[in-house]
C-alpha cells in the first residue's frame, strides 16, 4: 500500500512529487524519498518519517528544464524503516521505485550477489534495479535490459525505473499492485491512485496486470505479454477526497474489497510451494516453547482467539488468550515455556503494550503481530511479524483482522512445521486452502446489493445474536462488534452451543439471529442450535453453502472445501451487512461516535 509517483515533463519536478507524495500519505508510509534526473545527472533524496523530513532536505533544491523523476512513500515490509532501506534505490546509475512484493527476491539477490553486486539495503525492491543494471551492462540496450528484468520479477509489482543510460525515459511495469498514468499535453505523470495528478493532469489511464513500457518525447508505449497495444484515455476525477476513496462512499467499505488484494500481499514470500516460512523469525524463538499465549484487545482479540482453535488444532500445543486489559491486573501466572504473542493493529494499543513489557519482565519470549514496522509493540518484542495491510482509515477494522488472522493461521503451520507435528497431507490441504483464500475475499457485487436490501430488514428490534461454533464463535463476536461500532445497535456473539443455556430466552421475533453455519465444520450441530431459535420465533438470517429452509432470510457462500475458506467469505458478508445496516441508519461510517482508530490509553 505504499505510494508511488512519476513525472516526465519541464515543469519544476521537485514539488510534483512532493506534492503528490503528500497526497497519498492517506495509504501510510514511515518513510519517502525522489530521484530526478536532469542536465543527465542522478540527484536523489531519501528521508526517514513525514514527508516534512523530506522536505527539509529538498528546501536548498529546484529542478527547471526538462528530465523525468520519480518518489516514493514506503511501508516497511523488507527491512527495518531507514535511509537505506527507503525508496528510490540506486544502482550505478540508475533508480527504482517499487510497490508490492518481489517473491523469488532472495534467489535473485543470490545470484547477484554471487557475481559481486554489493546491496546496501535489506530491501527486495534493490534487487530490481542491480537485475537491471547486469541486464543492460551486457546488451547496452535499456529497453532491453528492462524488459528482460520485467521476465525475472515473481510476485507483485508496480514499479518505475530511470537511468543515466537513457535519461529522458520513464520504464514501467504493473502487476498486482496499482498504478495509473496520467497525461496533459507532453506531461505525463503516474501514480499509485488519481489523488497525486488531480489538478496536474487531465486525463489517465489504469495500467492493467502484466502490462508494461516507457515514457519518452511526451508519448507512452505500451506492452504486454502480446507485444505493443494500444490503449484509451479517459477523463481524471477532480474530487480528490473521493478519487482516495477510489470511487466508494467509505473507506470502511473501500477496505473491505481491498481484502483479496492485502492478502496477496501477507502471504507473499511466506506462502511457499511446500511450506511457510517467515524470514523475519528466527527457529531459536520456538526453542523449549511448550505453550502459547496471545494477548491482545477489541478485533485483535477476536483473531488471536480463532487462532487459538489452530494452534491446538494444527500445531498441537497449548494456547491461551487475553485480553489485554484483563490480563494486566489478573497477577498470571508466566512459565518461560511460554511464547507471548501481542497483536495489534497500530502497535501502540497501551493496555496490550503494557501487557507485553509484563511479560518481557517475567523472561518470556515476545512476538508481536502488527501492521505498523517501528511502533512500539514491535521495538519492544524480541520478533515481529508485519500484517502488510496498508493503512486502514476506517475506524472499524476490517482488512487488519483479516490479515491478522491469516498471519496467525500461518504461524500456526509454521510452529507445526519447526515441531514435526504436521503431516505431508495436512500440510498440503492447508497451503492449497491459503492460496484460495484471496478468492474467498472478492466481493460479489450480486452479494452486495443483496446485503443492502436485507439491511432495511434489520434496523429495529431489541438486539442482535451473532452465533457459530469453534473458529466461527470469533467470527460472531467480530461480527457483532462490527455492527456495533458502526450502526449503534446492541449485538452479542455466542458459541451456538451455549444459546440454551441462558440467552435463548431472549428469543421472539424481535430478536435478529445471523447464524454462521459452515458445511466442513459442525453443521449438523449449529443448525439444530439454530432450529431450537426459530422454534422460538427468532428472526434467523442464515449464513451457509447450504440452504437453510426456516430462516427468514438466507446468505448463499460458495467456499465449503476448508473452514478457514468458509470463515474468510462469511467474515465479508459480516461486515457487509453491518456496513449496510449503517448507511441506512444514516451514521457516519468511517467514524463512528466515542471510537478512536489507535487506543493509547489505558
Amino acid at each position: 500500500m505504499c505510494g508511488i509517483v512519476g513525472y516526465v515533463g519541464k515543469n519544476e519536478k521537485k514539488e510534483i512529487l512532493l506534492d503528490g507524495l503528500q497526497e497519498l500519505e492517506y495509504r501510510g508510509y514511515d518513510s519517502a524519498g525522489i530521484a530526478i534526473i536532469e542536465d543527465k545527472q542522478l540527484k536523489n533524496f531519501k528521508a526517514v518519517g513525514k514527508l516534512q523530513n523530506l522536505r527539509d532536505k529538498t528546501k536548498d533544491y529546484a529542478s527547471e528544464g526538462f528530465g523525468v523523476s520519480i518518489g516514493h512513500t514506503r511501508w516497511a515490509t523488507h527491512g527495518k524503516p531507514t535511509e537505506l532501506n527507503a525508496h528510490p534505490h540506486m544502482g550505478a546509475y540508475s533508480f527504482v521505485v517499487h510497490n508490492g512484493i518481489i517473491e523469488n527476491y532472495q534467489e535473485l539477490k543470490d545470484e547477484l550477489q554471487a557475481q559481486g553486486v554489493k546491496f546496501l539495503s535489506q530491501t527486495d525492491t534493490e534487487t530490481i534495479v542491480h537485475l537491471f543494471e547486469k541486464n543492460h551492462n551486457i546488451n547496452n540496450n535499456p529497453w532491453k535490459a528492462f524488459q528482460d528484468t520485467i521476465s525475472k520479477l515473481e510476485g507483485a509489482y508496480a514499479t518505475l525505473l530511470i537511468t543515466e543510460a537513457d535519461e529522458e525515459t520513464i520504464f514501467f511495469a504493473k502487476n498486482g499492485s496499482p498504478m495509473l498514468i496520467g497525461f496533459n499535453g507532453s506531461d505525463i505523470y503516474f501514480a499509485s491512485s488519481d489523488t497525486p495528478i488531480i489538478g496536474k493532469a487531465t486525463e489517465v489511464y489504469y495500467l492493467e496486470d502484466g502490462e508494461f513500457g516507457y515514457a519518452k518525447n511526451g508519448e507512452i508505449k505500451l506492452f504486454d505479454a502480446n507485444g505493443a497495444k494500444s490503449f484509451s484515455k479517459q477523463p481524471l476525477a477532480t474530487d480528490k477526497a473521493m478519487a482516495q476513496k477510489d470511487g466508494y462512499r467509505f473507506f470502511m467499505e473501500k477496505e473491505i474489497y481491498e481484502q483479496a488484494q492485502v492478502m496477496n500481499d501477507t502471504m507473499m514470500g511466506r506462502l511457499l510451494d511446500d511450506k511457510i516460512d517467515f524470514e523475519e523469525l528466527d527457529e531459536n524463538l520456538f526453542e523449549n516453547i511448550t505453550n502459547i499465549k496471545i494477548c491482545a484487545c477489541g478485533t485483535s482479540y477476536h483473531s488471536a482467539l480463532a487462532s487459538s482453535y489452530l494452534f491446538e488444532r494444527i500445531s498441537k500445543i497449548p494456547c491461551q488468550v487475553e485480553i489485554a486489559s484483563e490480563f494486566r491486573y489478573k497477577e498470571p501466572l508466566l512459565r518461560d515455556d511460554t511464547l507471548f504473542i501481542t497483536i495489534s493493529q497500530s502497535g501502540e494499543t497501551a493496555d496490550t503494550l503494557e501487557a507485553l513489557k509484563m511479560a518481557k519482565k517475567a523472561g518470556l519470549k515476545s512476538l508481536s503481530i502488527c501492521n505498523v514496522d517501528n511502533s512500539s509493540i514491535v521495538r519492544e518484542s524480541d520478533a515481529a511479524v508485519l500484517t502488510r495491510a496498508g493503512i486502514e482509515k476506517g475506524v472499524a477494522s476490517t482488512k487488519a483482522f483479516a490479515t491478522q488472522t491469516m498471519v496467525l493461521w500461518m504461524l500456526a503451520i509454521y510452529v507445526a512445521q519447526a515441531k514435526n507435528s504436521i503431516d505431508s497431507e495436512l500440510l498440503k490441504k492447508e497451503l492449497d486452502a491459503m492460496r484460495h483464500t484471496p478468492k474467498a475475499l472478492v466481493v460479489d457485487e450480486k452479494l452486495h446489493t443483496k446485503m443492502t436490501r436485507l439491511s432495511k430488514r434489520y434496523l429495529h428490534g431489541h438486539g442482535f445474536f451473532f452465533i457459530g461454533r469453534d473458529i466461527f464463535f470469533p467470527l460472531a463476536l467480530e461480527g457483532a462488534l462490527k455492527l456495533k461500532e458502526i450502526s449503534y445497535l446492541h449485538a452479542e456473539g455466542y458459541p451456538s452451543g451455549e444459546m440454551k443455556h441462558g440467552p435463548i430466552a431472549l428469543a421472539d421475533a424481535e430478536l435478529f439471529t445471523v447464524a454462521l453455519m459452515p458445511k466442513s465444520l459442525h453443521y449438523d450441530k449449529i443448525k439444530s442450535n439454530v432450529e431450537e431459535l426459530c422454534a422460538r420465533d427468532a428472526t434467523v438470517l442464515a449464513i451457509s453453502p447450504d440452504s437453510f429452509d426456516l430462516a427468514d432470510d438466507f446468505v448463499k457462500t460458495k467456499y465449503d472445501a476448508h473452514p478457514m475458506l468458509e470463515f474468510f467469505e462469511m467474515m465479508v458478508v459480516t461486515q457487509l451487512l453491518a456496513l449496510e445496516i449503517s448507511v441506512r441508519l444514516g451514521n457516519d461510517v468511517d467514524m463512528p461516535r466515542n471510537l478512536a482508530k489507535s487506543v493509547t490509553v489505558e
